[in-house]
């Protein structure tokens, strides 16, 4: 079986080993395509948003060492936003300096056009994307706890938007099970996702 996912202090506290390759991988899969969309979102190009990415990656690698956990120094999620943010203005600004043939006009103007507050915290965009990545992440962790036909009936209605009463034929279930497991599916999501948020607020670099 494979191993179950990290929470996001043991995460944290097993990447300052860059030997760890399972905790890297880990952190790569779920704050990579973090910081891929949000560059994406806003106005980088593919090639650019994948060179970003791996850029912010690097930065964890080398201050990964010195992380510690005081909630007081705030969350490791706003110490990521604030290091990609950077990154990107870094990146407008040689734009700016050295433009190139294949640049996005409208995308410059749009980084230009976005404020870069340091006491704000991570815009709604950044906690989206990061919300999505979490859930994801979530729905791994407590998928294997319910029966197949439990999980399809989550899955149908609340991921794919399906009528309960159309699953439920699929499923050979009563519209009222269908509900049933789809609120019972989602109750341990919704509280194994505040688990997950509560372990990153309590970590910081």
């Amino acid at each position: 079986m494979a191993e179950p996912p990290l929470t996001r202090v043991t995460l944290l506290t097993r990447i300052r080993d860059g030997r760890d390759t399972v905790a890297w991988r880990e952190f790569v899969q779920l704050y990579g395509p973090v910081v891929y969309r949000f560059a994406r979102n806003r106005g980088l190009q593919d090639a650019d948003a994948a060179d970003l990415m791996q850029d912010v990656l690097r930065s964890v690698a080398r201050n990964a060492h010195r992380m510690e956990y005081d909630p007081k120094r705030g969350t490791f999620r706003g110490w990521l936003y604030t290091v990609t943010r950077n990154k990107i203005y870094n990146f407008l600004s040689s734009q700016r300096n050295r433009p190139r043939g294949t640049g996005d006009a409208d995308a410059q103007e749009r980084l230009e056009a976005a404020p870069a507050r340091d006491d704000d915290g991570p815009d709604a965009e950044w906690e989206k994307e990061y919300q999505r990545r979490l859930t994801a992440r979530a729905m791994e962790r407590v998928k294997d706890e319910f029966q197949p036909a439990t999980w399809q009936a989550f899955w149908q209605t609340a991921v794919e938007g399906a009528a309960a009463a159309d699953v439920g034929v699929g499923l050979k279930m009563t519209p009222g099970a269908v509900y049933v497991a789809k609120s019972r599916v989602l109750a341990r999501l919704r509280d194994e996702v505040k688990k997950l948020m509560d372990d990153e607020d309590n970590s910081s670099p």
